[in-house]
């Protein structure tokens, strides 16, 4: 069965208060990280109708704080299913609702594995992509997986061939 990116859209949204700030007033990393995978997590959830378990978190860089008082918008939906496992592209905005404007914060992947009755990793729906962007996602996750896998030592980068292609002139 082939599933669109938009069947797992996920928008979360919260309000930073002062609990989730650090010292200089901006909403600290890791609870930002929590609330992303939280997200994350219901996306990869809403795609394969089962229960999911985080897998890994790709990096992830803090392009503008987002500020107490200001909202976080949380956008998530799966980029690329492959077997067992999904990769969730994450997109954050801070809002500051009182001046009326938005920020981008940060993006980034996770990757989920979905689990059957009995926690054993179970086979995902397959992704069509419809929108350029979208595509652009899709194509690129294999050569992301395959850094992932490196980067975890569950690939030797000789077997990369994805990666290898764009390092090596023919």
């Amino acid at each position: 069965m082939l599933k669109k990116p938009s069947d797992s859209l996920i928008i979360m949204t919260e309000l930073v208060l002062p609990n989730d700030t650090n010292i200089f007033g901006n909403l600290m990393g890791g609870r930002l990280m929590y609330w992303m995978d939280i997200a994350a997590a219901l996306a990869g959830t809403k795609h394969c109708s089962t229960p999911v378990v985080t897998a890994s978190v790709d990096n992830i860089s803090f392009e503008n704080p987002i500020k107490l008082g200001n909202v976080v918008h949380i956008e998530a939906k799966i980029s690329r299913a492959f077997n067992t496992s999904m990769e969730v592209h994450l997109n954050v905005w801070g809002e500051d609702i009182i001046q009326q404007y938005r920020y981008k914060s940060n993006e980034a992947f996770y990757t989920f594995v979905a689990l059957d009755p009995n926690s054993k990793p179970r086979s995902v729906p397959q992704l069509e992509p419809e929108t350029e962007e979208e595509k652009l996602l899709y194509e690129s996750a294999l050569r992301r997986r395959q850094l992932r896998l490196i980067l975890g030592g569950k690939m030797k980068p000789d077997d990369a061939g994805e990666l290898k292609a764009l390092f090596m002139q023919s």
